[in-house]
């Protein structure tokens, strides 16, 4: 398209506002040339949304968010080599004869084309038996397996140091290629835990249930012998100076003994086997390759030609010419930070799962009794909540996410990094995983057995009366703390609601279902994204302005608290229009000092004078947390402190909401006349509130509309 075209709208004369627009609304088949296979080839696809992003950033109002021409330079090289496939990779063969071994293929290749796959094997004559090369470690490999993917290798340096019964053994590893497309395992291995001398003394405590092996200058070993009960998961808090290595373990008939020196348990020969991902398979019958990123993210290529090359850097050329100009008269509609999901963005877990222990699909479908309807615990947006027991008698609560959900593994991997990054006594306990590689990815928790404040306050559990006064203020502090702790912690939780916060048998808080999270460093104002979350607790700044920030949090807690003092859902079709959000329904009543049109009765609000009090202040705070201007709203730490406070009868503020919205300096204020009131509302319903929908169409203050995508 030409820099300038007047047959564009009146706003989108300029390509760069056209650009602009298209790039905020993900609406890229709107604006990338069509002839160069932006629809049809995944690689494409990302390496010119990639560029686009880049352009995004160029062409931001403010010169001090757009990276300098040597960043531009960089970057451009990072999507150029992360991408494409060099000209001398050319095809790669679905097969290669390897001597002994048989026909090989992917993952492995041979040493010449190591592009076309992730383990090298040099087939040459000349050796006995073919080379396998395996994270820079050569095996000799014997003979291929016809029923499954494997292979059996042998370590010659290994074999001569177990010989030698010499520690050398133990700066060996078995490590292999970390990648989306395969998985790579070996059944009968070991794994020790190597802890230099002079460490903790607390070391011999933690692994006080483990065998050591303290023969070796320098180090102990500690292990679990095989044929135990133990579950051999990795710690996730491993202590300081001790490392992991997993060598192969010697195959024990049932009628042997399990040796007792460490080793007598070891061997030099494994079996390497192998599992290729489906969406990999696919690539690979469509005569495609298997791919990574420079992320590590997964993607099927074919060869590219060199026209295709030349057409690329020619847009990239122009690109580049045009930040070079300066802006033209662009719109001020940028957002005033950079965009925050990029197409390229890796979802992939590294090869550690973030220290997390993985779990068999079998194992969790036996625990659950094969995902048996009786025992759903919850159904929401992203997945289903089963109870679910595991063989070592742990109650849990399995997380399966749906399969039709795009964004799966983006959620999977962010609860993962977050509750294994993160610890509080107010947030869920996440056990393990299911593989990043399987169809299904659940979760499990650990099982929080009193349900949701929803069940509670407006749920199959509201009949019970069991959320008195005084437990629900201890609800709402230690669900302040959690949240306070994610933002310090530079979270932003994006899905606070009542489903989202467990009871245990106490009635103490657990915080849960981070999916939709973000991180939100603290030198950034807000982040730019498309709205998500649930509908009636979705901030009303960040739908409009697709700006997320953590008093977006704040929101949806002060709609979290309104529940807690009037026992009301979120969003209820049976009250009027302007009313189906409890956010509108309780800022109308606060305004009007209609507190017993709002608060539950139950609650003693009209007979305990104590309780009065607590609940108005609640209310006031929930007040000033729906306020519209986020800048007027007050953060967790605040919001933590203020209804400490108000717990111990500390509190003590001069300015209350008055019933005509002004300051007053006494806590009984009179009814306004009722023409005030009115004006007050008017004035209030000025302001967009939480949407019903997250799809819902806003027009905003500005003479463009916005809306969701």
């Amino acid at each position: 398209m030409p820099a300038v075209d007047m047959n564009r709208h009146s706003q989108e004369i300029n390509l760069a506002n056209f650009a602009i627009n298209k790039i905020i609304k993900s609406a890229f088949n709107e604006l990338i040339d069509p002839s160069l296979g932006f629809d049809s080839d995944t690689r494409i696809w990302k390496m010119t949304t990639s560029v686009a992003e880049l352009a995004f950033l160029c062409l931001q109002t403010d010169r001090d968010i757009r990276p300098t021409m040597v960043e531009v330079l960089d970057t451009l090289k990072e999507i150029q080599t992360s991408e494409f496939v060099k000209c001398e990779s050319k095809s790669c063969p679905k097969e290669f004869n390897c001597g002994r071994l048989g026909n090989m293929s992917y993952p492995f290749s041979e040493f010449n084309k190591p592009h076309c796959g992730l383990s090298k094997i040099d087939c040459n004559n000349t050796f006995l038996y073919p080379k396998v090369e395996l994270e820079g470690v050569l095996y000799n490999g014997f003979k291929k397996w016809l029923w499954i993917n494997g292979i059996d290798l042998s370590d010659l340096s290994l074999e001569g140091y177990l010989a030698k019964r010499s520690c050398k053994s133990f700066e060996r590893n078995l490590s292999f290629p970390n990648s989306p497309s395969v998985t790579f395992g070996v059944y009968n291995n070991i794994t020790l835990f190597k802890c230099m001398n002079g460490s903790s003394e607390e070391i011999g405590d933690y692994f006080r249930r483990y065998e050591n092996y303290s023969n070796c200058d320098g180090f102990k070993l500690y292990y679990h012998k095989p044929r135990t009960d133990e579950r051999h998961n990795i710690p996730a808090d491993l202590p300081p100076n001790c490392s992991i290595i997993r060598l192969p373990l010697r195959f024990l008939s049932n009628s042997e003994p399990v040796p007792t020196d460490l080793f007598d348990l070891l061997t030099s020969n494994f079996t390497l086997d192998w599992e290729v991902s489906k969406v990999c398979s696919k690539c690979i019958y469509r005569e495609g390759q298997c791919q990574n990123d420079s992320k590590n993210d997964f993607f099927c290529s074919k060869v590219l030609g060199g026209i295709f090359f030349i057409i690329t850097i020619s847009i990239v050329i122009l690109i580049i010419c045009y930040c070079k100009k300066g802006n033209r008269s662009f719109s001020n509609i940028l957002p005033r930070s950079t965009p925050s999901e990029p197409s390229t963005q890796s979802y992939e877990l590294d090869s550690g799962f973030f220290g997390v222990p993985v779990f068999s699909y079998a194992e969790l479908q036996q625990a659950t009794m094969n995902f048996d309807s009786s025992r759903e615990l919850g159904d929401g947006g992203y997945g289903t909540v089963y109870y679910g027991k595991l063989p070592d008698g742990r109650e849990v609560a399995v997380k399966r996410l749906y399969d039709h959900n795009a964004r799966r593994k983006e959620q999977f991997v962010t609860e993962i990094e977050i509750l294994t990054r993160l610890r509080h006594k107010n947030l869920v306990t996440l056990y393990g995983c299911t593989s990043k590689l399987r169809d299904q990815l659940l979760l499990v928790y650990k099982y929080v057995p009193n349900g949701t404040i929803a069940d509670h306050l407006h749920g199959h559990k509201a009949n019970d009366c069991s959320l008195t006064w005084p437990i629900r203020m201890k609800i709402a502090i230690e669900a302040a703390s959690a949240l306070a702790y994610l933002h310090a912690s530079d979270v932003i939780h994006r899905d606070v609601k009542s489903n989202n916060i467990l009871l245990d048998q106490n009635f103490c808080v657990k915080v849960g279902d981070f999916g939709l999270s973000r991180p939100h460093p603290t030198d950034i104002s807000h982040i730019s994204t498309a709205p998500q979350g649930t509908p009636g607790y979705v901030d009303p700044k960040y739908h409009e302005c697709y700006q997320l920030t953590d008093k977006s949090d704040v929101y949806s807690f002060g709609v979290v608290l309104v529940e807690l003092i009037s026992s009301m859902p979120a969003v209820d079709f049976s009250r009027r229009n302007e009313e189906i959000n409890l956010s509108n329904y309780a800022i109308n009543r606060i305004l009007r000092c209609a507190f017993d049109e709002l608060i539950d009765p139950s609650l003693g609000f009209q007979s305990d004078a104590e309780v009065r009090r607590m609940i108005t202040l609640v209310a006031e705070l929930s007040f000033r947390c729906l306020q519209h201007d986020k800048d007027m709203r007050p953060n967790m730490v605040e919001i933590l402190e203020t209804l400490e406070e108000i717990q111990h009868g500390e509190f003590k503020d001069d300015k209350k909401v008055g019933c005509d919205g002004n300051t007053k300096e006494s806590v009984q204020v009179p009814l306004s006349p009722e023409s005030e009131v009115d004006v007050l509302l008017k004035k209030l319903n000025k302001f967009p509130t939480s949407p019903n929908s997250v799809t819902q169409v806003w027009i905003s203050g500005s003479s463009t509309s916005t809306t969701s995508t």
